[in-house]
């Protein structure tokens, strides 16, 4: 709904806020970004991971010349829907919903922002801008097929042009949420143990950094070392993508945000070179940190206890909190629980989890 101008913030503005203040951005704090939320004080959450990305999404913005506010809105915005556990919970999740529609995170965002965040006087969500949704709903690219089933309802009822690439300043969240996770789990993977600084000399964005490093600042202590290095894999990271959007948006002719999503590519990007030392990246991370055994054994664990939570609202709709209407049929009381499940934290998951048992 139309709420007119505010004398103090643009429309975009009042958007990021309005993310920042939600309840679903809050719970962030307390929810698996790769290590379950109380293994390590110093692990990323997916608050701290947002607000990396918010971060970093917002310089690059800037040294474009896009609309910060609204790339920010998007970047902070970009992991409301996931559930607790990670990608463990979604995949759970998405196996106990399959019989109602499924379940994806990006899908779920829209949700909370459109339905699910319920505390103005005049609207359910948070009243944000079609270009905010539209950032949400398809930062990674066009969805042309299999539209997950929460995104699919949304779009019958306010068209977000899904065929259409996203704006510039959504494809710049996009790609910062990739130099965020992945320069920040080579942190968290070094910081946990789970791989040395000599396994990852061989990547080959990495090698450059810690070798500059070192001859810049010899016999500097692991931490300083380990940091120093990382910061400049980041650099070369958002330095690359600076330079290669750059070329890109002067090659498109683009003079509108339409004429962007009218393009059939998209105008950030990172070079070839760097990309393919980004995918050496999540290689090594894929097999060394995702797949570690320590981490598969929490995710088996994790995965139950979501199962375990689906299926006992499911033969229990009466559990539901007040305001939580359960459905008579099968698949709208599905979606309900999906929704109320998949807002849960790590904590509040697991307390539920231990004070009900597994599910006879």
């Amino acid at each position: 709904m139309d709420e007119g101008h505010s004398a103090h913030r643009s429309a975009f503005q009042r958007d990021r806020d309005r993310i920042i203040h939600s309840t679903a951005f809050r719970r962030l704090k307390h929810k698996t970004q790769v290590f379950v939320e109380h293994e390590g004080d110093h692990n990323r959450t997916r608050l701290t991971h947002s607000i990396e990305v918010g971060q970093v999404a917002r310089t690059i913005s800037g040294a474009l010349g896009l609309n910060v506010e609204l790339t920010e809105a998007v970047a902070l915005a970009h992991d409301l829907g996931h559930t607790p556990f990670g990608h463990a919970g979604e995949d759970a999740l998405d196996e106990c919903m399959a019989p109602f529609g499924g379940f994806d995170h990006n899908a779920q965002a829209i949700k909370i922002v459109t339905d699910l965040e319920r505390h103005y006087a005049e609207f359910d969500g948070l009243n944000l801008t079609w270009e905010c949704l539209e950032g949400i709903a398809k930062h990674n690219g066009p969805v042309l097929e299999d539209i997950p089933f929460a995104l699919a309802e949304y779009n019958a009822k306010h068209d977000l042009e899904l065929h259409t690439h996203a704006s510039a300043e959504a494809q710049v969240a996009a790609l910062s949420d990739d130099i965020a996770y992945n320069n920040h789990d080579l942190d968290d993977g070094l910081r946990a143990g789970l791989f040395t600084i000599d396994d990852i000399l061989h990547l080959p964005l990495v090698k450059p950094c810690f070798a500059e490093v070192d001859r810049k600042y010899p016999n500097l202590d692991p931490d300083r070392r380990r940091h120093e290095a990382l910061r400049r894999v980041f650099g070369l990271m958002v330095e690359d993508l600076l330079t290669e959007s750059r070329i890109w948006l002067d090659k498109s002719g683009a003079q509108t945000a339409q004429d962007i999503r009218n393009l059939d590519h998209p105008v950030i990007a990172f070079s070839d070179e760097l990309l393919s030392g980004l995918n050496a990246i999540r290689e090594f991370l894929y097999a060394n940190m995702y797949r570690h055994a320590d981490v598969l054994v929490v995710r088996e664990e994790m995965t139950a206890v979501l199962r375990n939570l689906f299926h006992r609202f499911m033969d229990n709709p009466e559990l539901l909190p007040e305001g939580w209407t359960p459905y008579s049929d099968d698949f709208a009381r599905a979606r309900l629980v999906a929704d109320y499940v998949s807002g849960m934290t790590d904590r509040f998951a697991l307390k539920l989890h231990k004070e009900w048992g597994a599910v006879s």
